[in-house]
C-alpha cells in the first residue's frame, strides 16, 4: 500500500487550494492504480492546524493534533503540497508547518507541488518559492509543478488544467512506483558530425588519469 500526505494550506472554506489538492491526489491514485499499485491518501488541512503551529514555535513542543500531521507526512510515500499565494510567495502558514517539520524527515521523499491564487500572474510561484523549500529539504520533487489561477476552474477551453493535473500524477506515480523515465535509460544523443569519431569510454577515463 503505498501512502500519501496531501497538505492543504487553504484558509478558506470552500477552498480552491483544497480543490487542487484533491485533483492532483486523484490523478495520482488513479495513475498508480494503472501501475497495479493501491494507494492511501491522508488529507492535512493546515487551516485547524494555525494555533497549534503558533504554540510550537513559541514553545517547541508539537500538540497531539500537529504532532500527529507531521508523523503522517514524515512517513509517507510520497507528499502533495498545495499552498494559496500570499504577497508572491506561499502562505505563511504553509511555511510554519515545514518549519514545524524534522529538516530530515522528507529527505528522498517524491513531492508534488502546486499553488492556487486569484491571478495567473503569480503562476512562477511554484518554481521561484516551493521548489526550492523541497530541494533544501532534499526532497525529490518531480518536474511539473501544477498552478491554478481562479479562472483555470471550470474553464471550458480544452481542459487545460486537467491535462496538468493528470501529468503530475503521472510523473508522481513514476517516482513513487521506481517506473520513471531518466535520462540514463534513453539513448545517447551524438551531437558530433562522424559517430566513429567518438572515443570509447575507457580511452576517456584513460585521459584523464594520464
Amino acid at each position: 500500500m503505498t501512502r500519501i500526505a496531501v497538505i492543504s494550506g487553504g484558509l478558506s472554506s470552500p477552498s480552491s487550494t483544497r480543490l487542487l489538492a484533491d485533483q492532483l491526489a486523484a490523478a495520482t491514485v488513479r495513475s498508480l492504480a494503472d501501475r497495479g499499485r493501491e494507494a492511501e491518501v491522508d488529507v492535512i488541512e493546515l487551516r485547524p492546524l494555525a494555533h497549534d503551529l503558533a504554540d510550537m514555535m513559541l514553545t517547541g513542543f508539537a500538540p497531539e493534533a500537529l504532532a500527529g500531521a507531521l508523523d503522517k507526512v514524515a512517513s509517507a510515500d510520497a507528499v502533495i503540497a498545495v499552498s494559496p499565494v500570499f504577497s508572491a510567495s506561499f502562505s505563511g502558514l504553509f511555511k510554519m508547518f515545514f518549519d514545524a517539520i524534522d529538516k530530515d524527515a522528507l529527505e528522498g521523499t517524491p513531492v508534488l507541488i502546486g499553488a492556487t491564487a486569484g491571478t495567473a500572474r503569480h503562476s512562477l510561484v511554484t518554481e521561484h518559492a516551493l521548489r526550492p523549500m523541497f530541494a533544501y529539504l532534499k526532497a525529490v520533487v518531480v518536474p511539473t509543478a501544477v498552478f491554478a489561477a481562479s479562472e483555470d476552474f471550470g474553464s471550458s477551453e480544452g481542459g487545460a488544467l486537467s491535462v496538468r493535473v493528470a501529468k503530475a500524477g503521472s510523473q508522481l506515480a513514476a517516482v513513487v512506483s521506481g517506473t520513471v523515465d531518466t535520462r540514463s535509460t534513453r539513448p545517447v544523443k551524438v551531437t558530433i558530425d562522424n559517430p566513429e569519431d567518438t572515443p570509447d569510454f575507457e580511452s576517456m577515463l584513460a585521459s584523464l588519469s594520464g
